[in-house]
């Protein structure tokens, strides 16, 4: 399950950060709120944890403008204790859920599970489409028609941003970013290695579908007719 956490203090954001990855979880960290607000809506978190109080845009404004443009990602806004009218103002605005500071780690991983049950019964099988082409990024099975192939997490986690970015340039820098994380030495090597990989499956798969290069810009999905 893949987290965006969005929380200026890095004194509480560095802890939630290290229990989600112990427990499993991929995390992207923002440090404000319009920076959060880019990283959602990329449209690839499952959960995204939302503090209410930071700087640039607070987690309200967050909240808005992600509804505002078609986000559904489940939200759990983090308010502190003295704030009841941001609990309402959030949960009115949008949120699936609140979690006052100071909190239980305990606590803060039973609601992460409980939100990524609820957004399994609104979207199924959580499958991706991207025109003939069908990716479940919960089993990593890509598949065209009856032809099926297994994609690594990588590769899964860089098709879901191209299918879920259509016809639009994915940059190197941002597959970097929310794959790997925004702290990673990563190298733009690593990232072409990785979609040299995925055009193979997408061969093997028959699909027409193809990764296409586009010169200093990145990365994008396009249907190719005929390649005769």
């Amino acid at each position: 399950m893949k987290i965006l956490l969005v929380e200026d203090e890095l004194y509480i954001a560095k802890p939630i950060e290290q229990l989600l990855k112990r427990n499993h979880f991929s995390v992207d960290v923002a440090h404000d709120g319009e920076y959060g607000l880019d990283c959602a809506l990329t449209d690839i978190y499952d959960i995204i944890i939302l503090d209410i109080l930071m700087p640039k845009m607070n987690g309200i404004e967050v909240l808005k403008a992600l509804r505002e443009n078609g986000i559904t990602t489940p939200v759990l806004l983090l308010t502190a204790k003295d704030q009841p009218r941001d609990k309402v103002s959030g949960l009115d605005g949008g949120a699936d859920d609140y979690l006052t500071k100071p909190f239980d780690n305990e606590e803060l991983l039973a609601r992460l599970r409980a939100l990524g049950r609820r957004k399994e019964v609104l979207l199924p099988a959580g499958l991706l489409t991207y025109e003939d082409l069908t990716l479940n990024p919960h089993t990593l099975m890509l598949s065209y028609q009856n032809n099926t192939v297994k994609l690594s997490l990588k590769e899964s986690q860089l098709l879901e941003m191209l299918m879920q970015n259509k016809n639009r340039s994915i940059s190197k820098e941002q597959m970097i970013e929310k794959v790997w994380g925004y702290e990673s030495d990563t190298e733009h090597s690593n990232v072409e290695y990785h979609i040299s990989l995925l055009r193979k499956k997408l061969l093997k798969t028959q699909t027409q579908i193809r990764i296409q290069t586009i010169r200093n810009l990145g990365y994008v999905l396009k249907v190719i007719e005929d390649e005769s």
